[in-house]
């Protein structure tokens, strides 16, 4: 009877250890397919220089408008044309600063930087973003720029949400911040100000810092 136990034992032996390697196969097809539907090359220092080009560019934002225009700012004027400027290169060095280093870290994943994954991402994210720009152009042509600095950071965290389903699903945490922040300003426009530059400053940064560490270091 020895012998049947010990046959009963290894067929059941065996057949757990068919079921784990299964259950591995699986796990690892799940896995390979995440990825494959999604760019994971995103760069955390990408969000943390993105978050300083803010800072400097809403200090040099309010030194111009607390000292030429007195703390206002009119639409008409060079002031506000200048602030434009600024912005314009803030995002135009964050651009250009988060497609470096991403392609650095792309190359060392081994990963395609222009790819089915990240043509996904890119669209998703300049969907709300453009119409979001437009309807704060459209605004700004009408006179109304009070909530400016809410709207823009609305229609950003739409689009790190709406982009989060093609790329790492933590960036979808600093788009819901975004959006909490920028209602908050569209509720107080006199701190649109400031809660712009927690969330396009500060909050990069500490989001960058997070991302880096979890991801890049690995």
């Amino acid at each position: 009877m020895n012998w049947i136990y010990l046959i009963y034992f290894a067929f059941q032996s065996t057949l757990k250890m068919s079921q784990q390697d299964y259950l591995n196969d699986i796990s690892e097809i799940k896995n390979l397919m995440h990825k494959s539907s999604r760019f994971i090359s995103l760069s955390g220092l990408s969000g943390i220089m993105a978050g300083i080009y803010a800072l400097i560019g809403a200090a040099l934002t309010y030194y111009l408008v607390d000292t030429y225009s007195y703390g206002t700012l009119l639409l008409d004027g060079w002031i506000f044309r200048s602030v434009m400027l600024v912005l314009f290169f803030v995002a135009s060095f964050s651009i250009v600063t988060g497609i470096i280093l991403t392609t650095r870290k792309a190359k060392k994943n081994g990963e395609k930087i222009w790819n089915q994954s990240s043509r996904r991402l890119i669209f998703n994210f300049l969907i709300p973003l453009v119409a979001g720009g437009l309807y704060i152009l459209i605004i700004l042509s009408q006179g109304r720029y009070g909530q400016t600095g809410g709207l823009m950071l609305i229609f950003y965290g739409l689009a790190l949400v709406n982009a989060s389903k093609y790329s790492l699903g933590d960036i979808k945490y600093l788009g819901f911040i975004e959006m909490t922040l920028g209602l908050i300003a569209t509720a107080f426009p006199g701190y649109g100000f400031w809660l712009w530059v927690m969330g396009f400053g500060f909050m990069h940064i500490i989001y960058g810092i997070w991302m880096h560490f979890k991801y890049d270091t690995n």
